[in-house]
């Protein structure tokens, strides 16, 4: 997350209240917009984080390590719900355009036949693309969205719709 400080154990919250004398709206502040990727780099957008990285910046370094790591801990947690995996699929601002992430968020994950072609995956497009290695079991899609595009459609479904009744 940007801002937000996404999961962590409920007795943070109260920890930062008793021991540290913050308010609810203090704690709300901190946790949903002086957290996550600005918390830990100063930078909330994943393109400011890059430029840093880029430039050896050792925080969006550890940046980017905690938000791939993340990521495979919740591939994991979801392959063992769903009993595995026919597709893993990068989608929105970081998961269409930041290789690295998606590189990072494969790794140590073959196991679950999850194997990224690193050439592929470099590669720009604007469409659907499968940036899997040749004979992945798991294969792994970079999906472009249009949210307004999708916004657009629901909020003319809901105008042609009839009136509900009252």
């Amino acid at each position: 997350m940007g801002t937000r400080s996404g999961d962590l154990d409920p007795a943070v919250v109260l920890f930062l209240q008793s021991q540290l004398g913050y308010t609810p709206a203090q704690v709300s502040t901190l946790l949903n917009k002086e957290s996550g990727m600005l918390g830990l780099t100063g930078f909330s957008d994943m393109r400011d984080i890059t430029r840093a990285l880029n430039q050896g910046d050792p925080k969006a370094e550890l940046a980017y390590d905690l938000y791939a790591y993340r990521i495979r801990k919740y591939i994991g947690a979801y392959a063992a719900v769903l009993n595995g995996l026919d597709a893993l699929v990068f989608t929105a601002g970081v998961g269409e355009n930041d290789a690295l992430v998606r590189s990072r968020a494969c790794q140590q994950l073959n196991f679950f036949g999850i194997e990224l072609d690193e050439d592929l995956n470099q590669q720009r497009s604007a469409g659907l693309r499968d940036i899997s290695r040749a004979g992945s079991r798991v294969r792994i899609l970079v999906i472009p969205t249009n949210e307004e595009l999708e916004i657009a459609r629901q909020c003319a479904s809901l105008l042609e719709s009839p009136e509900p009744s009252h």
